[in-house]
């Protein structure tokens, strides 16, 4: 089962990841892009939009510097175990909770707006799902096993695991013996991971892209929006 979780399940996430956007850049250029109308556009998303993709931008920088960093470089510039576990819980928590309040108000937009509610599917749902239980999870493994359980430090066990799968070399072993809350909030990342190009957080992409590269005006029309709208 550990092989299965931990060394199967991550790269079948990450080809879904890969080839799920080679995908839709191949049929569904514009779908990756924004497109809104005043019809919809209210307080509760001139709100929620901003608190989620700043959230969410603080949410990866914080699992990027947590996960490859190694504890070895944290400490030898001279920053203490302490002082790194009391930054991180106050960081990741206050990035946590500002994308799940963000996540609250874009919800109730869709569901208290009529014409937002007709253009909701199922993949929007499980998208909504999906990202709020990562984040919740998140926020729960933070604070509860990095306040209540000290002696558990993921950087020795997650990271590890983490860095371990893009080298061609995880250790299932080490997420088999983590911290339960830890290894919840993995799978569901992973499940998050999967369906990402299927649906409308594509658009974390879309101003990159639009950047380097302006899609063909004769592929099919959008049928996605903006992230999490």
């Amino acid at each position: 089962m550990a092989t299965l979780l931990w060394l199967v399940l991550p790269y079948l996430a990450l080809a879904s990841f890969v080839l799920g956007h080679v995908w839709r850049w191949r049929y569904d250029q514009f779908g990756w892009r924004t497109f809104s109308s005043p019809l919809v556009e209210n307080r509760l998303l001139r709100l929620g939009s901003p608190l989620v993709h700043w959230g969410m931008a603080a949410v990866v920088v914080g699992h990027l510097l947590g996960l490859l960093v190694p504890r070895s470089w944290t400490a030898a510039v001279g920053i203490s175990d302490a002082a790194y576990r009391l930054a991180s819980v106050i960081a990741g928590t206050l990035a946590g909770i500002t994308m799940l309040v963000g996540l609250v108000l874009l919800v109730a937009r869709r569901i208290m707006l009529q014409p937002v509610r007709r253009t909701t599917t199922v993949l929007d749902v499980v998208m909504y799902v999906a990202l709020g239980l990562v984040v919740l999870l998140g926020v729960w493994a933070t604070v509860g096993v990095t306040v209540f359980d000290p002696g558990h430090d993921y950087r020795e066990t997650v990271a590890v695991w983490f860095r371990g799968l893009f080298l061609l070399r995880p250790d299932p072993s080490l997420m088999a013996d983590t911290a339960l809350l830890f290894r919840l909030h993995t799978l569901a990342a992973l499940g998050l991971v999967a369906i990402w190009p299927f649906t409308r957080l594509v658009h974390a992409w879309a101003v990159p892209i639009g950047v380097l590269w302006q899609p063909s005006r004769t592929r099919r029309r959008p049928t996605q929006t903006s992230i999490v709208r």
